[in-house]
């Protein structure tokens, strides 16, 4: 008798256990959920992506006139430098990176902001054969999709006004986008 007492204790604290058990699974499988739900647009990137781009340094950067966008006139390829990202253009895709030297991560048209998107053909180094003949002072002709998705995020929205007030002239010293890289 004494022994089917201590079975039934030992059976009644094993449910709490397994109800336990049970509810944090619950909660675990909720929390990846609101996780995977809640990426943000900046996000939509595949990251490690090869693009066959070999920068010898950290190239030299002038601003794009009117623009929080920079370029790298002497670089072999399409880099820009916004939002404290890379962009490159090339084998007729848009790839993004922290540094100048990647982890590249292809960018979808659709996420790509739009002052990248507005630069002129002429700031492009290594510009696609086929825009040849489109106006060098004009944006290239990107399909209507490009950009659609694309949102900025409150630090970037301070970091490009301070970017836009120093190209009028009303900053002081270097432009944020060169100070973090440590070229002034």
């Amino acid at each position: 008798m004494m022994d089917e007492a201590f079975e039934v204790q030992d059976w009644a604290r094993r449910i709490p256990t397994r109800r336990m058990e049970e509810i944090v699974k619950r909660l675990m499988l909720g929390a990846l959920l609101v996780a995977v739900v809640a990426v943000p647009v900046h996000a939509q990137v595949r990251v490690g992506v090869n693009i066959g781009i070999q920068l010898p340094g950290p190239p030299a950067l002038v601003v794009v006139p009117g623009t929080p966008v920079y370029y790298a006139p002497s670089a072999p390829a399409n880099v820009f430098f916004y939002g404290h990202q890379y962009w490159v253009f090339a084998n007729g895709g848009w790839y993004v990176g922290p540094t100048w030297n990647g982890p590249w991560g292809v960018v979808e048209p659709m996420y790509l902001p739009p002052p990248i998107l507005q630069v002129p053909v002429r700031y492009y180094p290594a510009p696609p054969p086929h825009w040849t003949g489109w106006r060098r002072e004009a944006p290239p002709q990107w399909e209507p999709h490009y950009g659609r998705e694309w949102r900025e995020e409150g630090h970037e929205r301070n970091w490009r006004e301070r970017e836009e007030r120093w190209g009028r002239g009303e900053g002081r010293g270097c432009p944020p986008g060169l100070a973090k890289q440590g070229r002034c």
